[in-house]
């Protein structure tokens, strides 16, 4: 993938969170300070006009990425290249402001991330007033209505307020609002959890039809293996703060390498009852503050061996993919053929 392809690029970043006991108690019981690292060493890159997707389970670091990438935390370590711009080293307001506007954030929780007070019309203009792209009232209320029909609303809808709206509607007005500052990336962080089966699929199909209109790229944040499916172009795996594969959607799916993302996939209803032989995913997710040493998943995994316990695997390539393990490059890994699709998650429009 050529630098001129890629929007974002994520290099070797992390992110550490001090859990400590307050100073007085560490003092008298003579402790050390205690950091959790939510990210460790995560580098991707985010093409133009595609979807990159994080899956994994919950407490691996996801929703720490996304908010690492719109600001909203700075980075420990390892830089955030926007568009040929790292990131964390804008330290001025004016420096960051022209790239603030041009991406946005769409979050987990569509009944706590509107403001209950105001109505509709003024949460969808707040980016637009903020980043003064268009003035006067006039012009700003039409700019609204054009957004509402653009995410299947109706124009009079914003005189409402917030909690006369389902959770699917009030999604779509998140994605307005996120559309109102006119950014090419948005940070998704798992837009439809909250959401009913079937008021996903719409919300997803209105995500990809807004794409292919506006070239927006996005990273998407999600847990639901179905969904990343249906919305992907590129799917990473992360494992307590680490990336453990990523590849294509469609060779992620078909060929997994990687125990984790097998045990992941193996978790997916099998609607089409193959008869394939299937490792559900076993054991508990250790303890983020004091993880295994090595391979993050050598405890859980079928074929980790004393090397896998003690040194932590770099990605390597393997095919299209690539891997973090150390099973695969010394041949321990039976290779794995996944036919069909996850399941659906739905259908409207």
């Amino acid at each position: 993938m050529s630098a001129s392809d890629v929007l974002v690029r994520l290099s070797s970043l992390g992110k550490d969170f001090d859990v400590s006991p307050p100073f007085l108690n560490r003092l008298l019981e003579r402790e050390d300070r205690v950091l959790l690292k939510a990210v460790d060493s995560l580098s991707i890159d985010i093409p133009k006009g595609k979807t990159f997707s994080l899956v994994g389970e919950s407490g691996c670091g996801k929703s720490t990425v996304a908010k690492l990438v719109v600001g909203l935390y700075r980075p420990s370590r390892g830089s955030i290249v926007y568009d040929g711009i790292d990131m964390p080293t804008l330290k001025t307001q004016a420096d960051v402001e022209p790239f603030r506007k041009r991406m946005q954030m769409i979050f987990q929780d569509p009944y706590a991330s509107l403001n209950p007070r105001w109505r509709v019309s003024d949460i969808i203009a707040e980016p637009i007033r903020a980043h003064r792209q268009i003035t006067g009232k006039r012009a700003i209320d039409q700019r609204v209505a054009e957004l509402l029909v653009q995410v299947g609303l109706a124009s009079a809808d914003g005189v409402k307020f917030p909690h006369e709206f389902s959770g699917g509607q009030r999604q779509r007005i998140s994605i307005a609002r996120a559309l109102a500052g006119q950014p090419e990336f948005l940070v998704c962080d798992e837009p439809t959890s909250a959401l009913d089966v079937s008021i996903q699929a719409q919300i997803l199909n209105l995500m990809t039809r807004l794409q292919r209109q506006f070239a927006l790229t996005y990273l998407f944040i999600s847990h639901d293996l179905a969904v990343v499916y249906h919305i992907s172009d590129f799917v990473g795996v992360m494992y307590l703060g680490r990336l453990v594969e990523w590849a294509d959607k469609r060779t992620l799916f078909q060929r997994p390498w990687h125990p984790y993302t097998r045990m992941l996939l193996d978790a997916i209803p099998d609607l089409e009852l193959s008869g394939r032989q299937r490792s559900p995913v076993a054991g508990e997710v250790p303890n983020p503050i004091h993880p295994p040493s090595g391979c993050h998943f050598h405890p859980r995994c079928p074929h980790a061996n004393e090397r896998c316990r003690n040194e932590v695997p770099n990605l390597v390539r393997k095919d299209t993919s690539e891997v973090a393990c150390h099973a695969l490059l010394e041949n321990r890994l039976p290779e794995v053929t996944v036919t069909g699709e996850p399941a659906d998650v739905g259908s409207g429009g």
